[in-house]
């Protein structure tokens, strides 16, 4: 059964929205974005469980984009599984570090983290006899990925630290000549495994729960205003109305601008939206996330009522 169930009113609110930002002077729009929409029901902190797949509409929802650091919720899930079946210990440093890679969006807390599921280390060049084993265990969360069997995780690839300044020895040759192995990830397939994780349906619900109160943020607009990188502001979260809460996860970069949330307004339905904008105009372009953010929700408000 597919994961939503497409709405052509969803939809056609969608293009509207997509001509109207593009005619208020982003040309380039179109190609560059991409978005999954889903409306649902709620229950309590979580996505409630539902026989029925939620309403929901896309527009690119399954072109593979580079994910900057939206790839975090692949490797928190993917740790919470390894906990489970006992592939990793249970360590205060390994929880150190998967709060700081969602809460803070760290690079170094993500580096420990994906050392820690694919046993590998960065470091110089490894001699070419090496290769192999180490290439080989950086793909293990792309084989727990594959097994779970779902259609829009084809062609996603998590096997790739986040940086600052980029890769350098083993890490830069193991993205390719070309850095055709970059990691990739789709709205559609982002918006599936953070539905997952709201709906309480991933690894475990204990899991679920710990992963949902990492992803939960702040719209206390004093606590945003001491932390400049708080994932709200210049992304979905910062055009909620007041009393909503939210569950997210950002990345931005030189050429990107995304977020994943779920989003419970004060009135009207959940919301469940993943954005990917990428270019160097849309990485700029701190009002566009917002702007997508309150039109559907108003449209989400209005299609409910």
């Amino acid at each position: 059964m597919a994961f939503y169930s497409p709405d052509r009113a969803m939809s056609e609110t969608l293009a509207q929205l997509l001509s109207r930002l593009e005619a208020e002077g982003r040309p380039w729009l179109p190609d560059a974005l991409s978005i999954t929409w889903l409306l649902v029901e709620r229950s309590g902190t979580a996505v409630a469980a539902s026989s029925a797949p939620p309403r929901g509409a896309s527009h690119g929802g399954a072109r593979l984009r580079y994910p900057a650091s939206v790839i975090k919720l692949v490797y928190l899930v993917a740790a919470e599984a390894w906990l489970q079946r006992g592939l990793l210990r249970e360590e205060a440093e390994l929880r150190r570090a998967m709060a700081a890679m969602i809460q803070d969006s760290s690079n170094d807390a993500t580096s420990y983290v994906v050392d820690r599921l694919s046993g590998t280390t960065s470091g110089p060049a490894l001699r070419p006899e090496d290769r192999p084993l180490w290439e080989s265990q950086r793909q293990l969360v792309n084989g727990w990925l594959q097994d779970l069997h779902w259609p829009e995780l084809a062609g996603c690839n998590a096997c790739q630290k986040t940086w600052g300044d980029g890769p350098f020895g083993r890490e830069r040759i193991f993205y390719g000549e070309g850095m055709d192995n970059r990691n990739r990830l789709s709205t559609e397939a982002t918006a599936r495994l953070l539905q997952g994780v709201m709906a309480s349906e991933l690894v475990s619900p204990p899991a679920c729960t710990r992963m949902q109160g990492l992803l939960q943020r702040s719209l206390d607009p004093a606590a945003r205003a001491l932390d400049p990188e708080n994932q709200v502001d210049g992304f979905l979260g910062e055009a909620l109305p007041e009393g909503s809460r939210l569950w997210s996860k950002a990345g931005w970069m030189s050429q990107a601008r995304h977020d994943a949330a779920y989003i419970e307004p004060p009135h009207g339905p959940a919301c469940l939206l993943v954005v990917m904008a990428e270019g160097e105009a849309a990485a700029a372009d701190t009002a566009l996330l917002p702007a997508i953010a309150r039109c559907l929700l108003e449209a989400g408000a209005a299609l409910a009522g």
